[in-house]
């Protein structure tokens, strides 16, 4: 007996609904934020190949930014790869909260797998908002059809813009660059959900200039993991302690 949804649509047409995902307001956004990234590899240096390898390989914004910007300040190959393994372990639970979303009896663990690699806060926000519209069978094949070509067409756009950028004013060029930290920072305070993540915001906003004066190979790594542990002490106890007599006083 075929599923309720076989019965009209076949797993390649959820695959195609998927893909028109990309004209969601945030798949918009972040293809924006890729031709500041272009901006960013060229004026860092970074050729186009290795640019482009980057959108395919490490498939989130901000760790291509660390990676690059751990680069230019001459940090060694080991802090490049602690710095991006740690700001790519933010990814892990939102992994967590969607492949149970899509997966069924049958879905082989490997393309699970293959499929957490295009996780990430806009693919994220964008399953989250509409995973429970689609048939549990169909899942799959939905988030494979937007986070596969949301991957390849930002891969095209840092390859077609990297040489383009170099033709733009520099003012134009200026903005572009800066539509990737902007990108950034919004997106992150909007998907903040936790008070311990906007302390960490602004403790890094502070923290992050000015470890980049005092230490500047190291001034991402210092700046995460003490912003970071600075951010969970301040949470820990000083706003839940806060919080929580207030909460209790409002018990009968």
């Amino acid at each position: 007996m075929m599923s309720a949804y076989s019965d009209t649509d076949s797993l390649f047409l959820w695959f195609a609904r998927g893909m028109k995902g990309i004209f969601s307001l945030p798949a918009l956004i972040l293809m924006t934020s890729f031709v500041g990234f272009s901006a960013f590899a060229l004026e860092s240096g970074v050729p186009r190949g290795e640019a482009v390898f980057m959108t395919l390989t490490i498939w989130a914004l901000p760790a291509k930014m660390i990676l690059i910007g751990s680069m230019v300040s001459g940090a060694g190959l080991a802090a490049c790869f602690l710095a991006v393994t740690l700001s790519s372990i933010r990814m892990m639970p939102m992994v967590a909260s969607i492949v149970p979303e899509m997966r069924t009896a049958r879905t082989p663990t490997w393309l699970l797998l293959f499929l957490s690699h295009f996780v990430a806060i806009t693919a994220w926000v964008y399953a989250t908002q509409n995973l429970t519209r689609v048939p549990r069978e169909a899942r799959v094949a939905w988030f494979a059809g937007f986070g596969i070509t949301l991957t390849a067409i930002n891969a095209a756009i840092v390859g077609i813009c990297y040489g383009v950028v170099a033709a733009f004013p520099p003012l134009v060029a200026g903005v572009l660059f800066f539509l990737t930290p902007v990108y950034f920072i919004s997106s992150i305070w909007a998907s903040a959900r936790h008070s311990v993540v906007k302390v960490a915001f602004v403790v890094g906003v502070i923290g992050g200039p000015l470890f980049a004066v005092i230490e500047p190979e190291f001034d991402i790594l210092y700046a995460g993991l003490g912003g970071g542990t600075l951010a969970y002490l301040i949470d820990r106890f000083w706003l839940r302690r806060r919080i929580e007599p207030a909460s209790t006083e409002g018990e009968p």
